[in-house]
């Protein structure tokens, strides 16, 4: 029997499951897992950006139980789950927001497949979007754009904020976005190192900075939980005070160089994380109370 890895500290303590999801009932191996996402039954939603661009949905033992999208999407990156269960993807290479049902079927999409939206217009190459408990959209469009859409809860544009910078207000790679429990606008400003958190019209209001690369942020009963890229995994309160953190390293490979990009907790704190950068990239970290 192969030795349990645990990482953490305090409270927030792990034991690595290094063979979620490719038991018997899962996949082989997984490919590259751009994005992820759970529902409320504590299914996990896997995005997978190669070597089949298609979504991969497996119960909370890790069984797969659906799989589709396969020639819908061109580069797959984020994606999050309403609180209607109804899918937020984002397609970096099409430029495209979509809403999908958890079965694959498509509901809605904003932006023209394949095609950049003008300088500071929606969208070149998003990374994120989410909805806010009112139904107001709020997308990152990080990659090309340096920016922040919101939208009414009809999908119309309301506002954009947000530039190329260092300064507060302003970019590097506006990873991801989401709405926390104190109705503030987070950031993750890759490239900057920090978060920036703003009200919901953009105002800027504050920053934890000097974080390494935050990539991704999930919240869950008033905890932060975060990937940073190509560094570690950090668990965090809504005030950024630190409750535990772990360097990143690939269960399976013990690669430091694979790089953590989506992260999602289910209703029981287990952790799952999506890599970039090689194939296989999916691990669960199984809390220990």
């Amino acid at each position: 029997m192969p030795t349990q890895t645990v990482v953490g500290q305090g409270a927030y303590t792990y034991t690595v499951d290094r063979e979620w999801g490719r038991r018997a009932g899962g996949v082989a191996a997984f490919g590259v897992a751009q994005g992820l996402t759970g529902d409320t039954h504590d299914r996990v939603y896997v995005f997978q950006r190669a070597p089949v661009a298609k979504m991969l949905v497996f119960d909370r033992a890790g069984n797969l139980v659906n799989s589709w999208g396969e020639g819908q999407f061109k580069s797959p990156h984020g994606i999050w789950m309403g609180p209607d269960n109804r899918l937020y993807i984002t397609d970096t290479m099409n430029h495209t927001v979509s809403i999908w049902t958890p079965e694959g079927q498509l509901i809605r999409s904003w932006g023209t497949p394949g095609v950049p939206g003008a300088p500071s217009d929606p969208f070149n190459r998003p990374t994120k979007a989410v909805i806010a408990p009112d139904g107001e959209m709020y997308v990152a469009d990080g990659y090309g754009n340096q920016r922040v859409h919101r939208y009414d809860r009809d999908g119309n544009l309301m506002q954009s904020w947000g530039e190329k910078g260092t300064g507060p207000g302003q970019f590097v790679l506006p990873h991801d976005v989401v709405i926390d429990g104190q109705n503030r606008v987070l950031v993750c400003d890759r490239e900057n190192r920090r978060i920036q958190w703003f009200d919901r019209g953009g105002a800027y209001l504050g920053e934890w900075s000097d974080w390494q690369n935050p990539m991704q942020v999930h919240i869950r009963d008033g905890v932060m939980y975060v990937a940073h890229a190509y560094a570690e995994v950090s668990v965090r309160g809504l005030d950024g005070s630190l409750l535990s953190r772990w360097p990143y390293e690939s269960i399976l490979t013990h690669e430091k160089e694979k790089s953590p990009h989506s992260i999602w907790v289910d209703s029981r704190g287990d952790i799952y994380i999506g890599e970039v950068v090689g194939e296989n990239g999916l691990q669960k970290y199984v809390r220990n109370r």
